[in-house]
């Protein structure tokens, strides 16, 4: 496919793009709005908060009904493109985006799909261990989706990286017909390649109150293409390529951070040690 490579100036002018992240306009005074994710001019997926001490976050919408699938490259991601090829997916999904700096970074992930509430859900497991139930609502976030876990590691000893994918539209909405099409792929060995447009957050508490403190690095995917992939990959426990754009400056994250993920990407994953062991010096 193609190596992490320096940052890369996509995309085309911000009222021209299907994709893009804003902030949620509140009436002067009102203090800062929600960091939104929009598709076609209609929020698609609420973000972690700007504080950073909030609890990371993706939330879908009801707005949230569409994909981003492109025609013109879906013969080009049916296997793993390269050369010149890479560079013109890169370009075509580009073209979605708003302006600014991205790192691509080619990824091999095993998903494994996950439904909020139930066995192996982030914000009802590792994210209630660390920042507590919603003071509020006494109940853990919730996404409003399934989603993908692919993917997670340590940092250092007091912060570990969760990798999500997250689909646009749910995956009971995809097409069974074209779901068992990449199965029956996969199973002779065909490695397709889905993409997505990418952010990484950094999240801790301002306040270290419970058994398990640390800072949660939340890399998520939303998948601009490769719905179906997703789902076949899951069904069947096989690999699929993910082309990732990481949009930099658009997540809770600095420079250096950004920087950092190619290499921590590339170790052996590791799950975050049992919170009731002794805890390494901060």
């Amino acid at each position: 496919m193609i190596e992490s490579s320096e940052p890369r100036r996509l995309g085309v002018p911000v009222s021209e793009a299907r994709l893009r992240f804003e902030a949620e306009r509140r009436e002067a005074g009102g203090g800062p709005g929600r960091r939104l994710l929009v598709v076609d001019g209609e929020p698609a997926f609420e973000l972690s908060f700007w504080c950073g001490t909030c609890p990371f976050l993706f939330r879908r919408l009801e707005t949230a009904r569409q994909t981003l699938s492109l025609e013109s490259v879906r013969e080009r991601l049916t296997g793993t493109p390269a050369g010149p090829d890479v560079d013109g997916v890169i370009e075509a999904f580009g073209a979605l985006l708003p302006e600014g700096a991205y790192l691509p970074v080619p990824l091999r992930v095993e998903p494994r799909l996950v439904v909020p509430g139930r066995e192996g859900d982030y914000f009802s497991g590792e994210q209630v261990a660390t920042w507590g139930l919603d003071q509020f609502w006494g109940l853990p976030e919730y996404p409003h989706t399934s989603y993908y876990r692919t993917f997670e590691t340590a940092v250092d000893a007091s912060a570990h990286l969760y990798e999500f994918v997250v689909p646009m539209v749910p995956p009971t909405w995809n097409a069974r017909e074209r779901v068992e099409e990449y199965v029956e792929l996969m199973g002779r060995g065909t490695v397709p390649t889905a993409v997505a447009v990418s952010t990484l957050d950094v999240c801790e508490p301002a306040l270290d109150l419970s058994a398990d403190h640390y800072r949660h690095w939340g890399l998520t995917h939303f998948l601009l293409d490769g719905h179906h992939k997703l789902e076949a990959a899951a069904t069947t426990g096989r690999p699929v390529q993910l082309l990732s754009l990481l949009a930099l400056g658009e997540g809770l994250a600095g420079p250096e951070d950004c920087a950092r993920l190619p290499a921590l990407r590339a170790r052996p994953p590791s799950a975050r040690p049992n919170p009731s062991s002794p805890k390494e010096p901060r």
